[in-house]
């Protein structure tokens, strides 16, 4: 009877780890060398919703040398309404959401635990949204013709779909 003895012979060579493969890299570049563009982050509210929001220190360094006054926040689904909210800075690189947060926040049903999206759209436009507590979006549409901002005073709620 002949033996049943296993050879490796063929097996493993440039494959697998190792293994004889091409010597340059398709790595991407580090990224210290690759430009800094913030134009998506969230913020979670876990103080009073109505109050200033901090906002991320590299949004804030993304817009350095180019600090705005204000920003315009548009709700994704809820018209072209833009509301404008005053922008202060702390001096150490921090950015907040001031005046005018706090109509937002009322009319969009932001409130703790919520989860709220932000997409810098450029020329100080931010596009939000809102995820309640159990990471599900909130959607609303609205029914005010009004694209003028300057009443924000008088709180109009989006309207949440039933």
């Amino acid at each position: 009877m002949a033996s049943t003895s296993r050879t490796r012979t063929g097996r493993g060579r440039g494959r697998g780890r190792g293994g004889r493969g091409g010597g340059s890299s398709s790595l991407p570049p580090p990224p210290s060398t690759l430009p800094l563009i913030i134009e998506e982050f969230f913020i979670v509210i876990y103080e009073d919703p109505l109050v200033k929001k901090a906002l991320p220190k590299k949004f804030a360094d993304y817009l350095d040398g180019k600090e705005p006054a204000k920003v315009y926040l548009r709700a994704a689904d809820c018209g072209p309404r833009l509301w404008t909210v005053e922008v202060l800075f702390d001096g150490q690189g921090r950015m907040y959401l001031d005046k005018g947060w706090e109509n937002f926040a009322i009319a969009h049903g932001v409130d703790f635990g919520c989860y709220v999206h932000f997409k810098y759209e450029g020329d100080d436009v931010l596009t939000v949204k809102v995820f309640d507590g159990t990471m599900c979006r909130k959607y609303y549409y609205s029914d005010d013709e009004d694209t003028d901002d300057e009443s924000d005073d008088d709180v109009k709620p989006c309207i949440h779909p039933l």
